[in-house]
């Protein structure tokens, strides 16, 4: 109606347009989306150039000039010197003795003649922490000792000595009863004094017979062997006889 009154005809979208019309648009927005999409991406890749600060730095100074050439000083001329000859009169001994010989003069030099850490009184020229006087001398060594010499046996020239005091063996009456009978020999060695000292039986009889034997001999008593004025220790023999008979 308002159509008719302004005298224009108006065409409205009819349904078969309408799709058209929206696919047209939606296809434009994907078309927009797609362009701005990577150009966005690319603008947030891109760095940032950062502000440069220019700084101006002071011009470096001059070189030091080169230092003058050294000059090398003029080498030394040799100068000979004249050495004195040995005087021949200094060379050759005297002839004759001199007739007074001068002690050395004992300066303060000489007293004060000594190293650090040395005996006071020492002998000059020895070792530092020495003793004195120098090491003793080592003692002699001791006299060896006597040789010992055994007892002096009995016969040829040398003689018994006299015996003091003699004890008679006993008899035992177990040995009578068994008939028990012989000569027992003995060794007696006398002590310097006297007295015997050991006893060995050289010839047994019995047992029985060579005890009693033996301790009648170790009470007997002999007057000192006397050789070159010492006394010395003897061996004897000694014979003792044990006979039924003769105890009857």
């Amino acid at each position: 109606m308002f159509d008719t009154v302004t005298g224009k005809a108006r065409h409205l979208p009819t349904h078969a347009t309408l799709p058209i019309v929206v696919s047209t648009t939606a296809q434009a927005l994907a078309v927009t989306a797609i362009l701005l999409l990577p150009a966005l991406f690319v603008a947030e890749q891109i760095p940032e150039i950062p502000t440069m600060m220019a700084f101006v730095a002071p011009p470096p100074p001059p070189p030091a000039p080169p230092p003058p050439p050294m000059q090398r000083p003029a080498p030394a001329k040799p100068v000979a010197q004249a050495v004195p000859a040995p005087s021949t009169s200094a060379l050759i001994a005297p002839v004759e003795a001199p007739k007074t010989i001068e002690p050395e003069p004992e300066g303060p030099e000489y007293l004060d003649e000594g190293v650090p850490g040395g005996v006071e009184g020492g002998v000059p020229g020895g070792i530092v922490g020495g003793v004195l006087g120098g090491l003793p001398e080592a003692p002699p060594p001791p006299p060896p000792p006597p040789a010992t010499r055994g007892p002096v046996r009995v016969g040829g020239q040398i003689q018994a000595p006299t015996l003091i005091h003699r004890v008679e063996p006993y008899y035992p009456s177990t040995a009578v009863d068994a008939r028990l009978q012989g000569v027992v020999i003995l060794e007696a060695i006398v002590d310097r004094d006297g007295t015997v000292a050991e006893v060995k039986v050289l010839r047994s009889v019995n047992p029985l017979l060579d005890r009693e034997a033996v301790l009648a001999v170790k009470q007997w008593r002999y007057s000192p062997l006397v050789l070159n004025g010492l006394r010395e220790r003897f061996v004897l023999t000694v014979m003792l006889s044990f006979s039924i008979e003769t105890r009857s």
